[in-house]
């Protein structure tokens, strides 16, 4: 695997990149990742890191220089490999693909940010049409110079059929780890955050960034707190979306009702607070899958979120959740309802453990082996010559 972006930066790549290599090794494939110096000492066997320098403005970022992440790749491949994965779409890009056509070994890569989507948040001075003109023609270019594409959704496979992607797309979703539910986090996570026993709380988890439309969920909490006045909404993450979402709550005197945790630890503090919460909201309109709905449900969090792109799959089912119409009066009437129904909140909370187990790392990553194997014999199909016998 390939990416300009791992460990420790938080994102959902690095995750799905984590969660690959454990759940792949089960079915038969071993994992080499080359990704980024992030200038922490220590790093895993499996992983080579490559020369890298800060972005400007972006202190969690880094930029892989270009001839170092080529030689990396280039390196690994000739040291015996059968595929490349690629997993983000910027200088990891190029260098799999230009040791992919060197060693005649075949490329694929997982589609996992909608650009289109996320670049009006970050260039706001750029027209809108402009800047999706430029996001489908990239998409489509780089796309098409693999063997194949892993889209996360049904949704993702359309949009990308819609800018003229010929590859053959795989709908294949990440998967989630699955573990028991911290059934005893819920009382201790509470006293450390200072949280009554009976306060009714509300969980948003992931990177706290525009796209992921925080700022409705604040909208939210504050025509909810009308009829649940102790309603609490904790945002658990970081991001460049945190100043102005602070100021925000500032601003509308939503100190009481909202408060900012910052970044858990997704083995330790994480499942406590999933386990302190009552429900789980969400309101991103752009995701390209939206795991993290899937983990509150494999806690045993029922869900409230709008069902949109890549979160259409996971919640079509209405399994676990309750998926209101797309405004905040309709989003805050179906979160009082729920707090206020401790049975339908145990139901749906059964119903998404359940669920979750469906969407198993274990189970996606067979699918993801199959897959590798399929493409990696098409390939050596293509380069043997079909011989013609005749006899003597």
């Amino acid at each position: 695997m390939v990416s300009d972006v791992y460990f420790p930066r938080i994102n959902g790549v690095s995750t799905a990149i984590q969660t690959y290599q454990q759940a792949l090794r089960a079915h038969g494939v071993e994992v080499q990742l080359i990704a980024p110096d992030y200038g922490q000492a220590g790093t895993e066997a499996w992983i080579t890191r490559v020369a890298a320098r800060p972005v400007p403005g972006d202190p969690e970022d880094r930029l892989v220089r270009w001839e170092a992440m080529h030689r990396a790749v280039d390196a690994a491949v000739a040291g015996g490999c059968d595929l490349i994965h690629v997993q983000t779409p910027f200088v990891a890009h190029y260098a799999a693909n230009r040791a992919a056509r060197t060693h005649g070994v075949p490329v694929i890569a997982t589609y996992h940010t909608l650009f289109e989507e996320y670049l009006k948040h970050y260039a706001p001075l750029i027209p809108a049409a402009w800047l999706r003109g430029l996001a489908r023609r990239f998409s489509r270019t780089q796309c098409n110079a693999l063997d194949a594409v892993i889209v996360p959704s049904k949704a993702i496979h359309q949009r990308l059929e819609s800018y003229g992607v010929t590859v053959p797309l795989h709908v294949l979703p990440t998967g989630i780890p699955l573990a028991a539910p911290c059934v005893d986090g819920r009382a201790a996570f509470r006293a450390r955050h200072a949280i009554g026993e009976s306060r009714p709380v509300a969980l948003f988890v992931g990177r706290v960034a525009h796209e992921k439309n925080i700022a409705y969920l604040l909208d939210v909490i504050d025509l909810a707190r009308e009829a649940i006045p102790d309603i609490l909404l904790l945002i658990a993450g970081e991001g460049p979306a945190l100043p102005n979402l602070r100021q925000c709550v500032a601003d509308r005197g939503l100190h009481d009702c909202v408060r900012f945790i910052g970044y858990l630890d997704r083995h330790t503090a994480l499942p406590a607070c999933y386990a302190a919460a009552d429900v789980f909201v969400f309101a991103s309109r752009t995701e390209t899958q939206g795991l993290v709905l899937l983990e509150a449900m494999a806690a045993g969090l029922p869900v409230v979120a709008l069902a949109a792109m890549g979160s259409i799959d996971i919640l079509a089912a209405r399994r676990g959740a309750e998926v209101p119409e797309d405004n905040p009066c309709a989003f805050s009437l179906a979160l009082v309802r729920l707090l206020g129904d401790a049975q339908r909140r145990e139901l749906l909370a059964i119903e998404g453990r359940a669920y979750a187990a469906e969407w198993s790392d274990d189970r996606l990553a067979g699918k993801l082996a199959e897959l590798y194997r399929q493409i990696v014999a098409r390939r050596i199909r293509r380069n043997v010559p079909d011989f013609t016998f005749s006899p003597l």
